[in-house]
C-alpha cells in the first residue's frame, strides 16, 4: 500500500488529505486563524472546585473554562507542585529536574478539594479540544511527543509500545533509553522506534528535553516579570503578566499530522504553498533526511485537490448518505451523545444463494466503508451501527472479525463489541476533537433562494464585463478565472474559442481554468502575480 499527502493551503483555511492507493482515508480542514490546541501547555489558575465531580475548572483562555478531573492530575502531581514552588518567584532561574527529589505519587482515592485550592497556579496540558458546549479537557501529566519518543517530565519510567512484539527488541530499546535519559524524565517508546539506532533516539530525546526547558524558562520569566512589575499610578490599571499564558505551543497541524502518520510507504507529499512547503520539508529532513525528496511543491494552475481527484472523493464521501458497492448505502447521523449508522442494501439485487448470503455480502462491504468513514470524519465517542440482520452465528462472527481487521489501520484508540442480539454493533473510539462535517450540498450562488435566475446564456457576457473592468479600470492584466468544469469546456470549445477571443481583446494574461468546488454559475478571479483572490461580485448579484 502506498500513501500520499496532499496539502491545500488557501488564504482562509488549510486542508490536508491522506490518500492510500489513491483513495481518500483521512481529511482535515481548519481555518488559518484557528489553532489546533491539543498538546498546548498553559500556566493557569484554578477557577472553581467541584467536589461533587471530584474535579475543577481551570481558565486557559477559552470562552468556557477547561475541565480537570482529579484522576487527570497524574501520579506525579505532587512532584510538579513542589518543582513549581522551587522555581518560586524566578530568582533561582531554571532548576534542572534531575537535581530535584521526587515526591510520593498521588493517591488514587483522593479528593480534589484536599489537593488543589481556588486560585492556585498549575501547569496544564490540553488533551481534548472543546466539543459542542464543553470546554477543553486538561491533564497535569505533561508530555512532549516526538516521532520516536514521548517525554514525560517528573516520571522516571520507561515504557515500550505494546505493538512492538519482539521481546529482544523491547529490551534493547528499554536499556538504550535508560542509559541516555536524565533522572526524573520518563520516556514512552513509540512503535516507529523499532529498529532505530541510538544516535537517532538520542537526537530526538535532546530535542524533547529542550522543549521542556524552554517551557519552564517561560514560566520562570513570567514569575520574574510578575515580581518586578511596578505598582500602577493611582487611577490606572496594574500592568503585569496575565494568567493564563501559553508556555508551549504544539507544532502546526500539518507537521503534527506528519509526525503521527509518517511512514516509509509515503511516495509523495504535495504542498501548494511555499512557506508550508519549506516547513514540511525541514521537518521531514529532520526525522528522515533520506526521504526529504518526497516533499514537492505543486505549482500547477489547476487547484491541487482537483488535480489529485480529492475534491470528487470529498463530495461523495461526506453528507448523511454514503453510497458504496453495488447500490448499497449507509445513513450516518450525528447526535450530542453518539453517532448512529444504518446500513441499507438499497437497489442491490438479491444473491442467488438467498437473503442470508446477500445480507452478509452487504454487511462486509459496509464494514470496509465504515472503517474508512470513522477515520475520514474523525468520529469519536460511541458509534452504534445497525447492520442488516443475519441469522447464522458464523456470519455475525465473520462480520465482527472483518471490522476488527479493518480498524487495525486506525491510530485512534478504539474498542469493538460483537453484534448484539438486536443486530447492533457498538464501537467506542477516542475523541479529541469534534467530528469533521463537510457540507457537500451546494447553495445556488445566483438566485439567492428564489428559484429564478437570469438566462445561463448571458453568463459569459457577465464574465466578459468583469474581465473588461479588471483590465481597463483596475489595471490588472494577469489573472486566472476559475469556473465550473462544464462552463470551462464551453468557453474553450472550438478553434477560435471564447477564451482565445478574450485573450486577443484583453491580453494574454487572461487564463480560464476549471474548479470542481464551484457550482454551475459560480466564478472567482485570482491575481496571477500576487495569488490573491479578487472580489468581483457586484451589489446586484448579491440581491
Amino acid at each position: 500500500m502506498t500513501s500520499e499527502v496532499i496539502i491545500d493551503v488557501q488564504p482562509k483555511d488549510i486542508s490536508i488529505a491522506l490518500l492510500e492507493d489513491k483513495r481518500l482515508v483521512e481529511f482535515q480542514k481548519e481555518g488559518r486563524t484557528e489553532q489546533f490546541s491539543v498538546g498546548n501547555i498553559y500556566f493557569a489558575k484554578v477557577r472553581k472546585l467541584m467536589p461533587g465531580l471530584n474535579a475543577c475548572f481551570v481558565g486557559v483562555g477559552y470562552e468556557r473554562d477547561a475541565f480537570l478531573h482529579y484522576l487527570d492530575l497524574g501520579n506525579y502531581f505532587h512532584s510538579m507542585e513542589k518543582y513549581l514552588e522551587l522555581i518560586g518567584d524566578g530568582r533561582r532561574g531554571i532548576v534542572p529536574l534531575s537535581k530535584v527529589n521526587g515526591m510520593p505519587i498521588l493517591e488514587k482515592e483522593g479528593s480534589i478539594q484536599n489537593t488543589l485550592t481556588q486560585g492556585q497556579e498549575i501547569l496544564v496540558q490540553i488533551v481534548k479540544e472543546p466539543i459542542s458546549t464543553k470546554g477543553p479537557r486538561l491533564s497535569c501529566e505533561i508530555s512532549f511527543a516526538g516521532r520516536f519518543l514521548v517525554l514525560v517530565p517528573f516520571s522516571d519510567k520507561v515504557s515500550v509500545s505494546s505493538k512492538i512484539k519482539s521481546g529482544s527488541e523491547r529490551n534493547r530499546l528499554k536499556q538504550l533509553i535508560l542509559s541516555i535519559k536524565p533522572k526524573n524524565m520518563g520516556v514512552i517508546i513509540r512503535t516507529v522506534a523499532e529498529g532505530k539506532k541510538v544516535a537517532e533516539l538520542d537526537q530526538e530525546l535532546k530535542i524533547l528535553i529542550k522543549r521542556w526547558e524552554d517551557t519552564i524558562a517561560r514560566v520562570v520569566k513570567y514569575r520574574q516579570d510578575a515580581k518586578n512589575a511596578q505598582p500602577a499610578p493611582k487611577g490606572k490599571k496594574q500592568e503585569r503578566p496575565s494568567v493564563p499564558f501559553l508556555c508551549y505551543e504544539e507544532t502546526s497541524r500539518t507537521v503534527a499530522l506528519l509526525r503521527d502518520l509518517f511512514n516509509p510507504s509515503y511516495e509523495n507529499i504535495y504542498v501548494n504553498d511555499q512557506a508550508v512547503y519549506d516547513e514540511v520539508k525541514d521537518y521531514v529532513g529532520l526525522i528522515a533526511p533520506e526521504r526529504q525528496s518526497i516533499v514537492k511543491l505543486y505549482q500547477g494552475n489547476v487547484p491541487i485537490f482537483d488535480n489529485f481527484s480529492v475534491t470528487k472523493q470529498i463530495k461523495t464521501s461526506f453528507g448523511r448518505t454514503v453510497t458504496y458497492k453495488k447500490g448499497a448505502y449507509m445513513y450516518i447521523e450525528h447526535t450530542e451523545a453518539l453517532h448512529v449508522v444504518d446500513i441499507n442494501s438499497g437497489n442491490r439485487s438479491k444473491a442467488p444463494e438467498g437473503q442470508e448470503v446477500n445480507a452478509l455480502d452487504v454487511n462486509l462491504d459496509a464494514a470496509d466503508e465504515l472503517a474508512r468513514q470513522l477515520r475520514l470524519r474523525d468520529m469519536g465517542g460511541i458509534i452504534v451501527v445497525d447492520f442488516i440482520d443475519m441469522n447464522l452465528a458464523e456470519n455475525r462472527q465473520k462480520l465482527y472479525e472483518r471490522m476488527v481487521e479493518n480498524m487495525k489501520q486506525d491510530r485512534a484508540r478504539h474498542n469493538i463489541l460483537p453484534l448484539s442480539k438486536f443486530g447492533l454493533m457498538q464501537i467506542t473510539r477516542q475523541r479529541v476533537r469534534p467530528a469533521s462535517e463537510v457540507k457537500v450540498e451546494e447553495a445556488c450562488p445566483t438566485c439567492g433562494g428564489t428559484g429564478h435566475i437570469k438566462s445561463s446564456l448571458l453568463f459569459t457576457d457577465l464574465l466578459e464585463d468583469k474581465i473588461d473592468m479588471l483590465t481597463s479600470q483596475l489595471a490588472i492584466k494577469k489573472f486566472r478565472l476559475y469556473v465550473h468544469p462544464f462552463v470551462d469546456a464551453y468557453i474553450k470549445q472550438g478553434v477560435v474559442s471564447l477564451q482565445r477571443k478574450w485573450q486577443f481583446k484583453y491580453g494574454w494574461g487572461v487564463k480560464v481554468l476549471p474548479d470542481q468546488r464551484l457550482s454551475y454559475l459560480e466564478y472567482r478571479f485570482v491575481d496571477s502575480i500576487t495569488g490573491d483572490e479578487i472580489d468581483m461580485t457586484s451589489e446586484r448579484e448579491l440581491r
